[in-house]
């Protein structure tokens, strides 16, 4: 489960964000997290439950998941298209000289504290 291992990840970014902004506590944090992560919401939002409440810091701090569309561009014919719909070759021309634009992301976007 590495959902554990980015919560915990993500509690030392924050340790660090609220350090250097002298927050005494962060009610909610917003992830953008890319559809092809591998990561399960679920699990992660488990894994963040468990792990924030043990810290003084983010106790009942909540945490916003959304997600971002995989988007994969056709270096032949410039086009994009949905990554999850078609995969690797390119619905509009056929070709798989394509790279992955979008939703491998997991960032944090947006802490509210106090």
């Amino acid at each position: 489960m590495h959902e554990l291992g980015i919560v915990f990840h993500m509690i030392d970014t924050l340790t660090e964000v609220g350090a250097e902004n002298g927050l005494t506590s962060i009610a909610r944090v917003t992830l953008d997290l890319g559809e092809v992560t591998g990561v399960v919401p679920s699990y992660l939002l488990d894994c963040w439950r468990w792990a924030a409440d043990r810290t003084e810091l983010l106790h009942g701090a909540e945490l916003d998941v959304c997600q971002i569309d995989a988007v994969t561009v056709c270096n032949d014919c410039g086009r994009t298209y949905a990554t999850l719909e078609h995969g690797k070759v390119c619905p509009h021309c056929a070709s798989d000289n394509t790279e992955l634009l979008h939703g491998l992301e997991i960032e944090i976007r947006e802490v509210e504290g106090a």
